[in-house]
């Protein structure tokens, strides 16, 4: 799976009552043993096409989460869709740098639906 998602991606997945998004903001180590960080957004759409509009959309998204740290096992628990790219900004970094420059950082192998307290 590696070679399918970037950064700059954002990823819709399925919730229950509609769709969440993700960003991936890197990807580190290798194709055996990556590292996902993603970003989260708080927004939930009922529809495909109402995530795409926000995605299109300057200032339609705002962050729950700046930054994860997820397994690959962690990662591909929750099956996601690419729903465009766009180059990521400085202050789209801040949460990875942050947890590059942090001694005791984590990454979690739990799904992200766990993470974010979804169903």
């Amino acid at each position: 799976m590696l070679q399918q998602f970037e950064p700059g991606d954002y990823l819709i997945f399925q919730l229950e009552s509609g769709y969440a998004l993700l960003r991936v903001l890197a990807v580190d180590g290798s194709e055996g043993d990556p590292v996902w960080h993603l970003a989260a957004f708080n927004e939930l759409f009922l529809d495909v096409d109402s995530a795409e509009a926000a995605i299109n959309t300057t200032g339609a998204l705002t962050t729950l989460n700046p930054h994860l740290a997820l397994t690959d096992h962690a990662f591909e628990s929750t099956q996601v869709a690419k729903m465009g790219n766009a180059p990521l900004a400085d202050e789209d970094r801040n949460g990875l740098v942050a947890w590059r420059n942090d001694p005791d950082r984590k990454i979690h192998d739990r799904s992200i639906r766990l993470l974010l307290g979804l169903r």
